[in-house]
């Protein structure tokens, strides 16, 4: 199912792809197979951060060498190392201690720590909205 929405996003529990108003962007299109790639590779939810990262590189390539040719539409390898370098900004911003700013660790999920203050810290969703880290306290 589609649905007009703020974000590009694949929901798996309601199989659902929410996009944005159409642009004439090329992004706009690769962006929309990409969240199709998504639903075809049936992706769920993760476990940990890190898993994120491996699920949009499975997606963009599937984007990229399955749909795209398929729908005669050029995916630039630009939109799909910007739309990578996001989710790797992503993850650095919430491994980063907020203590030393040394880089954690997911140690479970949304919760980090530092390897070299000892901090741990909790993380909330944040894909779309903003990063919050809070203090674990001991």
């Amino acid at each position: 199912m589609f649905k007009s929405g703020a974000d590009f996003q694949w929901e798996d529990a309601t199989h659902t792809i929410t996009y944005p108003r159409p642009t004439s962007d090329e992004g706009w299109t690769a962006q929309l197979l990409h969240e199709i790639a998504h639903a075809e590779l049936q992706h769920q939810h993760y476990s940990r951060d890190i898993e994120l990262l491996g699920k949009e590189r499975d997606a963009w390539q599937h984007a990229v060498k399955k749909l795209a040719p398929t729908y005669d539409v050029s995916i630039t390898p630009q939109i799909v190392e910007e739309a990578m370098d996001s989710y790797r900004d992503w993850l650095h911003a919430r491994s980063t201690c907020p203590v030393c700013q040394a880089v954690g660790m997911e140690t479970t999920k949304h919760v980090y720590a530092c390897p070299a203050c000892r901090h741990q810290w909790q993380v909330n969703e944040a894909r779309i909205c903003g990063l919050r880290r809070y203090g674990i306290q001991k």
